[in-house]
Order: C-alpha cells, then sequence, then structure tokens
C-alpha cells in the first residue's frame, strides 16, 4: 500500500532535532528573501521614486556597511550563545524590512539598508556557530549542504509569488509584499529556538575578537575563497550583460542558465558534499572547482561570434559545469570553515569567511563587467586561471592551517 504524501515527504527531511528545525527556519526565511529581493528593486524604484542610480549607490553601500558585522557578532555569538544572537539578528533584519514602507528619500532608504545588511551579516554568522555547536562535526558540511538546497528552493517558491506584486505594480500591493515578506523573516528567526540552546563556553569569554584575524594561515584561505567567491557573480552580472552584448544567442538563455543552476544545486549540492567533511577533502574539492571554473569560463566564453543555436549550447554547456565547480567550492569552503575554526570561536571564524564572500560579491560586478564584457575571451581566460590558480594554491594553505591548529578540545555540544 503506498505511503501517504505527509511520511514520503518526512523522508525528505533531516532526523528530528536541531538539522530539521534550521531546515524549516531556513525554508521559511528564503522563501521571505525571495519574495522581497525579487520585487523590492523595482519597489524602491517605481514606488518610493529612486532612481536607479541611488538604489544602486545605496545598496553598495549597505553591503560595505555589513562587511564590519561578520567577526564581532560572530565573536558576541560565541561568548552569549549563537542561538541568542541569530534570533536576535533575524528579528532586527525583519523589522528593518518594514521600516522600508517608511522610507521617502534617499539617506532613510541608505540607513534601513545598511542596518538590514547589518543585522542579516549578523545573522549569518551566528548561525554558522550554531550549526558547528549542534550539529555532530561529521554532519555539519552535509548539513549546510542541505540547508543550501532548501534555500535554492525556497527562493524558487518566493521569486514567482513576488510577481503578483510586479503585475500590478501599485504600491498597495508591494506594501503588502513587503509586509509578508517582513513576518516571513520572523517566523524564520523563531523557529531557531527549536534548537537546543548552546551554554556560552569559558574559553570564548577569553577569546580575543582579533583572533581569527591574527590567524594566518586560516585569513589566507579566507582571502583565496574570496577570490573564488566571484564566480558567483558570473550568473547574476556578466551572463545577463554578456549574452544580450557580445553573443547572438536568444535572450532566454539567460533564464536557461538560471534554471540550469538552481536545479542543479537543489538536486545535487547534499550529494556534491560528500568527501568535503575534512580538511583534506575540502582542499581536494576546491582545487577541481578551480579547474572546472576554468572549463565553464572558456565554454562561456566560445559563444562569442557564433550562430544563435551554438551559443546557446556553448552557454548550457558551460552553465552545467559552473554549477558542478559551485557545489563543490561552497562545499570544500564549509569543510575548511567547520574544521580549521577553534570549537570555541566558531562564531567569529564563520564571520571572518562570511566576510570574504561579502567582499567579492561587492566587488565582481565591476571586475567581472570590465574584463570579461569588456575584454571578451581574454578576460574570461584571466578569470579562469584566477579561478583554477587558487584552487591549486588552496591544498597547501590547508596543510599549512592544519599544521598550526592546536589540539582540538573536544566541544561538549556535540559530544
Amino acid at each position: 500500500m503506498p505511503r501517504p504524501l505527509t511520511a514520503r515527504l518526512a523522508k525528505l527531511l533531516p532526523d528530528p532535532g536541531p538539522a530539521r528545525a534550521l531546515t524549516y527556519s531556513s525554508l521559511v526565511n528564503s522563501i521571505g528573501r525571495g519574495l522581497f529581493v525579487t520585487a523590492s528593486v523595482v519597489f524602491f524604484h517605481q514606488s518610493v521614486g529612486l532612481s536607479a542610480a541611488q538604489v544602486g549607490l545605496g545598496m553598495t553601500i549597505a553591503a560595505v556597511v555589513g562587511l564590519f558585522a561578520g567577526v564581532p557578532m560572530g565573536h558576541l555569538a560565541d561568548k552569549v550563545g549563537p542561538r541568542l544572537i541569530t534570533v536576535v539578528a533575524g528579528m532586527t533584519a525583519a523589522a528593518c524590512i518594514l521600516c522600508y514602507l517608511l522610507v521617502h528619500h534617499w539617506w532613510a532608504f541608505v540607513l534601513v539598508a545598511s542596518a538590514a545588511a547589518f543585522a542579516q551579516a549578523s545573522a549569518q554568522a551566528s548561525r554558522g556557530a550554531l550549526i558547528a555547536g549542534s550539529v555532530p562535526a561529521e554532519q555539519r558540511v552535509r548539513t549546510r549542504a542541505y540547508l543550501r538546497a532548501v534555500t535554492n528552493g525556497g527562493w524558487t517558491i518566493g521569486a514567482p509569488l513576488a510577481g503578483i506584486a510586479l503585475y500590478y505594480d501599485v504600491r498597495a500591493v508591494y506594501m503588502g509584499l513587503i509586509a509578508i515578506a517582513a513576518a516571513l523573516n520572523v517566523v524564520g528567526a523563531l523557529l531557531n529556538l527549536r534548537v537546543p540552546k548552546l551554554p556560552p563556553r569559558e574559553s570564548s569569554a577569553r577569546e580575543s575578537m582579533s583572533t581569527a584575524l591574527r590567524d594566518r594561515p586560516f585569513l589566507t584561505l579566507a582571502v583565496l575563497n574570496a577570490i573564488m567567491n566571484i564566480h558567483f557573480g558570473i550568473q547574476n552580472v556578466a551572463i545577463p550583460l554578456w549574452v544580450v552584448e557580445r553573443t547572438n544567442a536568444p535572450a532566454w538563455v539567460i533564464s536557461l542558465v538560471a534554471v540550469i543552476n538552481t536545479v542543479s544545486v537543489v538536486a545535487l549540492q547534499v550529494r556534491a558534499s560528500r568527501g568535503s567533511g575534512t580538511v583534506d577533502g575540502a582542499a581536494r574539492a576546491m582545487r577541481r572547482a578551480g579547474f572546472l571554473l576554468l572549463a565553464a569560463c572558456v565554454l562561456y566564453a566560445l559563444a562569442a561570434g557564433e550562430p544563435a543555436w551554438v551559443a546557446a549550447v556553448a552557454l548550457a554547456l558551460g552553465a552545467a559545469v559552473h554549477v558542478i565547480g559551485e557545489l563543490l567550492h561552497a562545499s570544500g569552503g564549509w569543510g575548511l570553515s567547520y574544521d580549521l575554526a577553534p570549537p570555541h570561536a566558531q562564531g567569529q571564524y564563520q564571520g571572518l569567511f562570511l566576510t570574504g564572500f561579502q567582499i567579492a560579491d561587492i566587488a565582481a560586478p565591476a571586475l567581472l563587467t570590465t574584463a570579461v564584457v569588456g575584454w571578451g575571451l581574454p578576460g574570461w581566460v584571466l578569470f579562469g586561471a584566477i579561478f583554477a590558480a587558487t584552487g591549486m594554491a588552496i591544498p597547501a594553505v590547508a596543510r599549512w592551517a592544519s599544521r598550526t591548529r592546536v589540539t582540538p578540545v573536544p566541544d561538549p555540544a556535540v559530544a
């Protein structure tokens, strides 16, 4: 007799416990983020009356402000407990979303966007520590992989729903969508309370906030990872401009590339994380990711000047190779950041790794549009070579970091 639908769905979830609670939180949060991000830029332009340049500059300023959240708020999470900071930061981010309804001037937009960016970065850093403290060490990478797949699934739910507001394009509908997004963020933050509370550790209270920054091997890995993170901007920034300005491919190929990426992350991220739960395995994954990103860049470049169908095939193949590299890069980054961080300082170490991602997110648009879209084939090859060289360097740096680790102290939270 076929099992009920609820039973089949339950099989897709992690076992009851912290991982399942984190799954529910991630899903609800990502639906809310998908709703808000998809429609927010149009809302700021059409309803609030900000120019495209004002929105872009304001979001860049906010992103820079967010850079200063990861390490200090991660350190605070180590000292007082990551669950508390994750919930408070999530609730603060939700309040900031509601505050957008009161924005009528550019300076107010910058203030709200900056506060939201700081809160979101704080939540991400403390959430990394929450996962580290509540999930057994051997399951952390797999759990992060599962949560990333869930997050992408949530975005695919939230983004199309935002189309309702875009269709009607009136302030009242935008306001309702923003209120729903804020409510989802509140629920997502509160769902973290289902994760058992992690007591602060005495060793965390004695730790300096600059510990991670003074850890030269780990800092070097964070910088190398930041360089690798630039590839995330290829799909969001480089591909749309490349397709429209430098290839004969139809514009719908941009959506095809996005679909290939999203579906692959949802379906394959957990499988791709296998073997990345150790420093050596994570470093090997990063090295393979570098070469795959090089191959993807070459395939993207080959689309220029070719007939439409050839360009479309080259772009689709590039997207397929790219996402495999992305999956391995994400898994390798989790493995390195968790295994090389002291158990009592996971918050600030996760915050430092997050800061590298944020820096890449800020730098990628300008770098990619200049080198890739502006230079064409040489630009693609240059970035591909940078990704490959970075991936090749990571195993040696990871070995350096391993040699400098002190003997790990058993973590009572996951013992």
